[in-house]
């Protein structure tokens, strides 16, 4: 099985919002084909670099797209199976890799079997759809009780270990695949749901397409044990995300060098998983309304795309757009966006090229995108890595600080004379004994060749 994820960049879109779809959806059946619009993402997309793009939630759903209400058919509110087709045979002309985002914990109360429970009751033929309790109400009036996800009675969980269940689901999988020659699922809630459907899914999706890749939302635990026991490629890194921004409000990069060298180092419990890192999504407020300083946008994403991982950019992001949730909603953080307005009216207008030169250095060189991590040096406002593999060495320096700072670093590799740093008009630094000294500029990164 090859993994491809490691070479890949993602970003990320999430549809009903960044298209403008109305927050209800009115299940009358009238088609609005917004997906077409997308056509004219693929250029900025493709200019950025990305090589991978993770769709969010765009199958039939009752508000936000986690409130499934029918795995097989196309949010009206979106377009179609031919909009959605053309939109992903598009992005695989371009070879981009289309990852759709999955949710097989539960669904919302419009979906037709939890209908049928409401209608009937303990007649239903779908009662062990769902964890179901005849003796007590539900929270919502029903003459029953069900489990939801996190409190949310609007998302009934399903009894995935029911095998009605697992085959509707595994169903939807291929027609999925069947219909728009998806590479990969992103599952929602990972972190709850049945590792043993999650393994069995796992199975299933690579007897389809062997280099099928999976990758869980998990926020808390071991990553490992999705990986291990459910069958998984990869999780969120929610750990490095904290940091990343932490790092720079706290002025202190000790957080996010722990966490590095804890994932990635010599003696890593992540080493060599390929874990999805990120800066913001969907879920959490944007990075560029958490950061106390802007200007610490750009060590920050040199960090991103620098570090172990598959690293994503959520769409607006790469612009600097702002977004924090409000009174209970996460739409500010999924807005609508005109492509042509959001290039035009930039917050950040230097950030965009930014994260180009650092997504176009990533995908030039393999250290970054499969090399093993080594710490050269963490100081408060200053942190330096090495990304190592058998075919080069790069050095990554970031300087959050407003002031200019001499950096002294000891380069492992003594069969180096030399430092290019591509991000920097290729300057060139010496280094004599095993040592280099970087003049590092205020607010300023370094990604240097060893030679």
């Amino acid at each position: 099985m090859t993994d491809w994820a490691p070479d890949s960049v993602f970003y990320h879109i999430f549809p009903l919002g960044c298209l403008g779809a109305p927050e209800l959806n009115p299940l009358d059946g009238q088609v609005v084909d917004r997906l077409s619009s997308l056509m004219s993402w693929i250029d900025h997309i493709d200019n950025l670099g990305a090589n991978a793009v993770l769709l969010g939630p765009v199958f039939e759903s009752s508000k936000h797209g986690y409130d499934v209400v029918d795995y097989f058919r196309v949010d009206q509110r979106l377009g179609d199976d031919t909009a959605l087709s053309a939109v992903c045979r598009e992005f695989h002309r371009r070879n981009f890799r289309i990852v759709f985002d999955a949710v097989l914990h539960h669904t919302s109360r419009d979906f037709w079997a939890f209908r049928d429970v409401r209608e009937k009751g303990t007649a239903s033929g779908y009662r062990d759809w769902y964890h179901l309790d005849f003796t007590r109400r539900s929270p919502e009036g029903d003459p029953f009780h069900y489990k939801g996800w996190a409190g949310h009675y609007d998302l009934a969980k399903l009894n995935v270990a029911n095998h009605e269940v697992r085959d509707h689901l595994f169903s939807a999988v291929k027609s999925w695949l069947d219909r728009f020659d998806i590479d990969g699922l992103r599952l929602d809630v990972a972190d709850v749901l049945d590792l043993d459907f999650q393994r069995q899914l796992a199975t299933h999706c690579r007897s389809l397409k062997s280099d099928f890749w999976l990758m869980g939302e998990v926020v808390h635990g071991d990553y490992r044990r999705w990986v291990n026991q459910g069958g998984l490629n990869s999780t969120t890194n929610y750990e490095a995300y904290k940091g990343l921004w932490s790092s720079h409000n706290d002025r202190n990069y000790f957080e996010i060098a722990y966490t590095l060298k804890r994932q990635f180092g010599e003696e890593g419990i992540y080493r060599g998983l390929p874990l999805y890192a990120f800066a913001d999504n969907h879920d959490v407020d944007r990075v560029a309304s958490i950061l106390k300083e802007p200007a610490h946008l750009g060590q920050l994403y040199t960090i991103l795309l620098t570090m172990p991982g598959v690293p994503s950019i959520y769409y607006g992001s790469e612009c600097g757009i702002e977004g924090r949730k409000g009174q209970g909603t996460d739409a500010p953080l999924r807005p609508a966006l005109d492509l042509l307005s959001m290039l035009q009216s930039t917050p950040h207008p230097e950030l965009k090229q930014t994260i180009k030169t650092l997504i176009g250095l990533r995908r030039g060189h393999s250290a970054l995108r499969q090399g093993e991590y080594y710490q050269l040096h963490v100081a408060h406002e200053q942190f330096a890595f090495l990304r190592q593999d058998r075919a080069e060495s790069v050095v990554v320096a970031v300087n959050a600080s407003d002031r200019p700072i001499d950096l002294p670093l000891r380069i492992p590799d003594h069969r180096h004379s030399r430092l290019i740093d591509e991000l920097n008009d290729d300057e060139t630094f010496a280094i004599s004994g095993g040592k280099c000294t970087l003049p590092m500029r205020p607010r300023g990164s370094r990604l240097l060749i060893a030679h």
